[in-house]
């Protein structure tokens, strides 16, 4: 187990270095003129030349690809993403601002697609090809068909326009989060629901099952301690993909609804050019992502151990 941990780690460690070369590469050698981007977002005026090379010497695209890079790496194992190319202040209290505006609605959005996966799978389940089993399943197709954006939008028109029950923009109240919510919520239920559904099902039809019903074991007793442990092993294994699904939607959901958040700082600093502070939220994101892999398999060979039992 400690050697498959170990793996597991270095893995991990792997993907993010990766990542940050991927990321620092690709803005790199994004199209146009890094310090023109950046000095027209700093400025906000008729620019000179003069002023244009000094803004490239002070960020540091006058050096060479692999010198910056390690320039910006070393500081970036302590988690010092510097400052802003365009505002001069320190990346980590507006990121930390963002990462506050973000998390409510990523929490939410999870809390409510757990909460209507898992019912919708209990309810499929309990009788197998009937009408709720259909109705669940061809809810969770119709929400994996819909993108969030195209989702996002629907529920605006029928909320926000129509009934006029909740806002549709803005981050100024807690009803304001409802409909963003909602939105991630969604989509993770559509491909949860499924899996949940025929995790319960296999699990179900086990054949030790036969032989520990003769034994007199009650139902209940038999969904806690059999069924329930092999259902949990897909679900456990698809939830890491929910995450990149929600780390996916956040930056469009907020884009959709204007709020303040993480997916606004990534796309407000991409199209500023500002290195710092898209290299700060891709390389955390990254992190989370990476670090909830790692405590997913972990958990996944705790309910299996014959998961990695050869490296143990």
């Amino acid at each position: 187990m400690i050697t498959s941990l170990i793996g597991l780690i270095l893995r991990a460690a792997v993907v993010l270095a990766g990542t940050a070369l991927i990321t620092f590469t690709l803005l790199w050698n994004a199209p146009g003129d890094p310090a023109q981007a950046i000095a027209m977002a700093r400025f906000d005026a008729l620019l000179t030349q003069d002023i244009i090379n000094q803004v490239r010497e002070e960020a540091g695209l006058d050096a060479g690809f692999w010198t910056a890079f390690i320039t910006w790496v070393g500081p970036l194992l302590t988690l010092d993403f510097g400052q802003s190319s365009v505002t001069g202040r320190d990346v980590w209290p507006d990121l930390l601002t963002a990462i506050g505006y973000v998390t409510p609605l990523a929490v939410g959005g999870l809390a409510i697609g757990l909460a209507l996966s898992f019912s919708l799978a209990i309810v499929a389940t309990r009788r197998p090809g009937g009408l709720l089993d259909r109705f669940a399943i061809a809810v969770a197709s119709l929400g994996t068909a819909i993108p969030a954006y195209w989702l996002g939008l629907l529920l605006i028109l029928l909320f926000a326009v129509h009934l006029a029950w909740l806002p549709a923009m803005g981050a100024r109240t807690p009803s304001h989060i409802i409909l963003p919510a909602l939105t991630l919520g969604l989509g993770v239920a559509a491909s949860l629901t499924r899996i949940i559904r025929s995790g319960i099902l296999e699990a179900r039809d086990q054949p030790f099952l036969s032989a520990i019903r003769r034994r007199g074991v009650s139902p209940k007793d038999i969904s806690r301690d059999h069924i329930a442990p092999h259902a949990a092993i897909p679900v456990v294994t698809v939830f890491g993909l929910e995450l990149a699904f929600l780390l996916e939607g956040v930056v469009m959901v907020e884009v959709i609804f204007g709020r303040p958040g993480l997916g606004t700082f990534l796309v407000n600093a991409i199209e500023a050019r500002d290195f710092p502070q898209v290299q700060a939220v891709v390389v955390l994101t990254a992190l989370i992502f990476v670090t909830v892999n790692l405590i997913i398999d972990v958990i996944y060979r705790i309910i299996d151990p014959r998961i990695g039992g050869r490296n143990a």
